[in-house]
This record gives C-alpha cells, structure tokens and sequence, in this order.
C-alpha cells in the first residue's frame, strides 16, 4: 500500500461519517428505527443482502470454494433454500406481522401469547448476535493486521467507532445507504479480484483448463445428512434445501436484523418487491464470489510466489491465525497482485463488509432494547427521550461488540466454529413461534413457551449425543418438535387464548410463482455447472 491507497481509505470513512449528519432529523422511534416507513424497496433489499454478507463471507466463502479441503462450489447449496423460504414468509406470516404496526418483531408475539415469549426470545437474539458480531470485526481486524500491517486495536476502532457515529445520528435511515453503498463497493471489489485473478491465469481458457474439477461439483444427491460424525455427510441437496428454508424463514422472518427491513418498507406491495428482489439477487452474487473462489484458488496452485506469499504472512501471525491460512488468499491476491488505488478500493470493500453487518446489529439491538425492555417500564416516553434513549442505546450495543471483538482471542478458537450451530439450534424453535402466534387459533402462552423450550433442548441433545446429524437438520426439527410440542400442551390443558391479533393475508401468487420457478431454475443451473465450466 501507498499514499494513494490511504488516501481513498480515508475519504471513504470520512463520507461514512457525513452519512449520519445526513440523515441526522430523526423525530420518533419510526423515523429512527423504521425510516418513517419511507424507503422503497430497492435499497432495502441492498441493504438486507449486506447485511448477511459480511467480511467473513467475502474472505472466508471463496477460500471454502477455492482450497479448504471438502469445499468447493457446494457453498451454492447455501443458497437453495432462500427462495423457498421468502415464498413462504409471504404467503403466511409476514403481511401480518407488517401489518401490525411494531418496531421489536417479537412484541407480535406478547400480542398474541404473553410477555414472557417475547421477552426470552428478545434476550437470546441481544446475546447471541453481539457476540457473533463481535467474533466477525475481531477476525477481519486479524486479517486487516496480517496483510496490511494495521494494528489489530486500530482496525477495530476504526470499524466500530465510525459505524457507531453515523448509525448514533442517522439511525435506520443512514444504516440502509450505508448499507447501498457499501453493499457497491463489495460487488465491485469482488469484480476486480476476479478480472485481475483471471488476467494473472493467462485468461478464462486457461482458467477451465486448470481449475480443480472436483471443486466445481455444486450438488450432491446422495448426502442425506445423517451419517455425519466425520464431517463428510454435509452440503447434500436434502438437508441444505428442507434446512435451508426453515433457517432463513426463521432468518428474514422473525431475526431482527432483517425483519427491521421488513418493517421499514412503506406498503405491502413494496414488501413483496423486496422479497423477490432479494429471491432473485442473492444467487447471482453468491455465484459470483464463489466463481472468485475458484479462479483465486486455481492461481494459488499455479503460481508459487503466491504460495510463498501466504505462507510468508502466515507464518508471521501464526499464533492469532491458526486455522485460517486458507482465509488469507483473497487479502493476501488484494495486497500482492493489485495496483495502488485499487488496493485502497478492495481494503475498503472488506472494512465495508464489516461495518455493514455491524451497523444492522447496532441498530436492530437497539431497537429491540428499546421496545422490548425500556419501554415496558416507561410505557409514555416523550418522542424527544425516547430518541435520546434509541441513541444512547446503540452506542452501548456498539461498545458491547467491540467488547467481544477485543476479547475474542480467549474464546474466538471455538466460537467462531459453532456460532452457526448455535444460530440453528434456536432459529427452528423461534420460527415455530410466530407459526403458533400466526396461524394458529388454539396456541395458548404456556403452550408455546413449553414448546419453544422442548425445540431448543432437544437440539441441544442431538448437537451432544447425535452427532451424525448434520446440524443444518436442527432448523427443521426444531421448529417440528415445537410446533408438535406445543399443540399438545395447548390441547390438554386450559388457559385463555389471546384473540386479539389479526391475521391478514395478501395475493400473492405472481411473486410465489416466480419465487417457486427461481428455485427450480439455480437448482437446474447448479447441477449442470460441470458441463458449463468444461
């Protein structure tokens, strides 16, 4: 790196921190938390696809397709589900959840069982996203220290402190265009590495001729996911694609994170364009980098001095990143093999990354204290303290974060590897939650609670004791056993049944349509992607 790349670094957090002052006029807990309900749906959904794809995903996905041992373009297998799942979101539960009114996704739940659901729930989403957030900016400050030599304290100041600023003034308002334009900038820094990755191999021809062809294998039909105490049972077509659509239901539906985009949207139908934008874009982009992948991957093998170059870095941050050689190859291509100026673009793209996911975690951590807890005790805050509250709470989650982030290196080595197991032992139970709440008559509070807390620990049990099932299988046997769980105590025994809530439901067939196609049409492309990339 030069002067020329820091220059750019440094106009580009400058511009982040004018983003706040930007969207500054924030009046109530809609315009500071929802955007007044005013944003249409195409920046939402930018918004929401960069928020779920952080800097790990930019670092971490390619390296999985392009060396780690079993990897390889299965990663699309990630992606099979999203359809399927936001088809059924919009059918079933979230016009009704829009329509209700709410800020916390989970006060739906109070108004259709009790306090308690919603309170529980709320309190597992606080911990288990800012500690995921603070694992995540821990990494990339590693990854940040090793290749560019920036002390790993300032790489994290300079993440957190400059998101917590602007999202402190703008609120959601300046969280969604950050979010559109960093979500930009990652696309096209992943469009550079792939055109100089592929230049550096002597062309797409040459590329074809070299690249592992085992690694271009994206479906498996024969890997059911219960034989999987080795490992080598995973990413088969079943369990990715049932899994895969009861985890992000429960993800778009009922996590904050993105259901807080949901709600900002300013009309039904814009929600629906929101969703399908969103069925529609993710594939595309996911390909993408994995395609990255393989060209970075395939030049690794072919290039000695960028086997040396990895293994130099390695070798001198051994001790923080052990483990993770693999996930140098996309920093290390950035810093050896790009010209000044475009390093500074592609250094940007990852600390975008990284300060998109963080600033949804900010705000959506603090909406939910704010709503779910704060004003349980003020029920009648003035406009002008509640915003004084909203804003000193994401300051407070932003500082929790960092927290996490600077002291991840004592519980990062087994963290990072579980955090999503852990999300897939209660995304299944969660998502069976408002199922019961929405589409259910007879559910009453103790009914869901018991079948919410049956869901997680039978989870648990299989993540200690049946090891052979590949946990992607715990987001739908999850959400099963609580449904069934939970219809049974409802069943036999008496309380009262809280009717208050309406259920609404919209037409909707055209976008589930097109949904249900999509589907069929990346599961077709993937199975022939050997053919193609010949």
């Amino acid at each position: 790196m030069n002067y020329l790349d820091y220059i750019v670094i440094i106009i580009y957090l400058i511009a982040f921190l004018a983003l706040g002052f930007i969207f500054k006029e924030n009046k109530t807990g809609g315009d500071y938390f929802l955007g007044g309900r005013k944003t249409s749906w195409l920046p939402l959904s930018l918004s929401a696809m960069a928020t779920q794809l952080s800097a790990i995903s930019f670092i971490s996905a390619p390296a999985f397709v392009g060396l780690k041992d079993g990897g390889g373009m299965q990663w699309l297998t990630f992606e099979f589900g999203v359809p399927l799942a936001l088809a059924f979101l919009l059918i079933a539960i979230l016009p009704t959840i829009y329509k209700s009114g709410i800020v916390s996704v989970y006060e739906y739940l109070e108004n259709r069982f009790d306090v308690s659901s919603r309170l529980i729930i709320s309190f597992v989403f606080q911990i288990s996203r800012s500690v995921a957030t603070g694992v995540m900016v821990y990494t990339m400050a590693l990854i940040l220290q090793a290749t560019i030599q920036l002390d790993f304290w300032i790489s994290i100041l300079l993440i957190g402190l400059i998101t917590m600023i602007y999202s402190f003034q703008g609120g959601m308002k300046a969280v969604i265009w950050g979010d559109v334009i960093q979500m930009g900038i990652l696309f096209l820094g992943i469009l550079i590495c792939l055109f100089y990755g592929i230049s550096e191999l002597g062309g797409i021809d040459n590329f074809l001729t070299h690249v592992d062809k085992e690694r271009v294998t994206a479906v498996d039909f024969n890997k059911w996911g219960f034989d999987n105490a080795d490992g080598k049972d995973e990413f088969g077509f079943w369990p990715m694609v049932i899994g895969g659509l009861f985890l992000y239901a429960s993800y778009y539906g009922t996590d904050q994170t993105q259901s807080q985009r949901l709600l900002s949207s300013r009309s039904l139908g814009n929600l629906k364009k929101m969703l399908l934008a969103n069925s529609l874009l993710r594939f595309p982009f996911t390909l993408t980098y994995c395609i990255m992948g393989l060209v970075l991957g395939t030049l690794l093998f072919q290039d000695v001095g960028f086997q040396e170059q990895m293994e130099s870095v390695y070798q001198a941050n051994v001790s923080s990143l052990e483990g993770k050689k693999a996930d140098l190859m996309v920093p290390v291509f950035i810093i050896h093999y790009l010209p000044n100026g475009v390093i500074g673009i592609l250094i940007i793209a990852i600390m975008s990354a990284a300060m998109s996911t963080l600033s949804s975690t900010v705000n959506s951590l603090s909406a939910v204290t704010m709503e779910d807890f704060v004003k349980r005790f003020h029920p009648n805050l003035p406009d002008n303290r509640y915003m004084t509250y909203s804003k000193f709470l994401s300051i407070f989650w932003g500082m929790v974060c960092l927290f996490f982030a600077f002291f991840a290196g004592n519980i990062e080595g087994t963290v990072i590897e579980v955090i999503n197991k852990i999300s897939s032992v209660f995304y299944g139970p969660i998502l069976a939650a408002f199922i019961l709440a929405v589409l259910t008559k007879k559910t009453h509070a103790l009914g869901a609670n018991v079948g919410i807390v049956a869901g997680v620990l039978f989870n648990m049990f299989l993540w200690l004791y049946v090891p052979q099932i590949f946990w992607f299988w715990w987001n739908a046997i999850g959400c099963i056993v609580t449904v069934v769980v939970a219809m049974i105590v409802s069943n036999s025994t008496k309380r009262q049944i809280n009717e208050r809530v309406e259920v609404v439901y919209v037409s909707s067939k055209k976008e589930v349509l097109i949904m249900l196609g999509y589907f069929v049409l990346i599961i077709v492309f993937s199975v022939n992607l050997p053919t193609i990339l010949k």
